[in-house]
């Protein structure tokens, strides 16, 4: 699933292919990833605008125009590319924005899970951002503590809750409890400042390091790099890893390392 640095690669994507270009044709070639706007709608408000600096806000993606803005949720399986009119089209690509200088901004998603948004005013974009909290990248150690401290249930879910903080999903969350050695099962009131402070910190490092990559980078050094080993051993200790459902969502974690 994308998240916060998958999210800031398409954020690159959209800006390094379209900020300043003109929207020249909107080509809606699967209408299912469209929430709450319609294909004529979409294309009487898109062609002929042009696009904008994007920004990105957790696993969002806002894009204005000279317009109105288009807002994307990549969900499990979407991803943005840019792209010429030599580029053949793929099976899953849903929306191509055709740009001038004969650049193409292709939505590509098997699983439609999420989508595009069109919205008319900061105040619509707000709207479909909802209850989004602060963005993971950047926040504050104050601004974590307050948001993260004394929250029911296991920490991992608060840290993939939205609305606590907007970014993170099941792979990062993973990878910054391994750091700060805190289980992801253990319930987020039980934790002291001092193992909050490593969280953040962990959260810190593992996004200055991840985002540059567009991705969460499988390096055998990181938690991340052996989840998927038939017989995963933990890269710090060499211990072996246990995964397990925590809300619904697998978890791999060090008992030797994770407490």
């Amino acid at each position: 699933m994308p998240e916060l640095p998958d999210v800031e690669g398409f954020r690159e994507v959209l800006r390094s292919c379209g900020t300043g270009r003109r929207i020249t044709a909107v080509d809606v070639r699967d209408a299912g990833v469209l929430r709450g706007v319609t294909v004529r709608r979409l294309r009487r408000e898109l062609v002929g605008r042009r696009l904008g600096e994007p920004r990105r806000h957790g696993k969002w993606l806002v894009a204005p125009t000279d317009g109105p803005t288009v807002v994307w949720h990549f969900g499990m399986t979407g991803l943005l590319m840019c792209a010429s009119s030599d580029d053949p089209v793929a099976e899953h690509d849903r929306l191509v924005l055709v740009l001038d200088d004969d650049h193409r901004l292709r939505y590509r998603d098997q699983r439609k899970l999420q989508g595009v948004h069109l919205a008319g005013s900061d105040e619509a974009v707000g709207h479909i951002l909802g209850d989004l909290g602060p963005d993971a990248l950047g926040l504050p150690q104050v601004s974590f503590l307050e948001r993260v401290a004394g929250r029911r249930g296991a920490v991992k879910n608060v840290l993939m809750d939205q609305s606590v903080l907007a970014g993170l999903g099941n792979l990062l969350s993973d990878e910054i409890l391994w750091r700060a050695r805190v289980a992801p099962s253990r319930p987020a009131r039980d934790l002291d400042e001092a193992e909050l402070r490593r969280i953040h910190a962990a959260m810190g490092r593992v996004l200055r390091s991840a985002v540059p990559t567009a991705r969460v980078p499988p390096r055998r050094t990181w938690l991340t790099g052996r989840r998927d080993d038939p017989d995963p051993l933990c890269p710090r200790c060499g211990g072996p890893l246990r995964s397990d459902r925590t809300g619904g969502r697998r978890s791999v974690w060090c008992p030797a390392c994770q407490d």
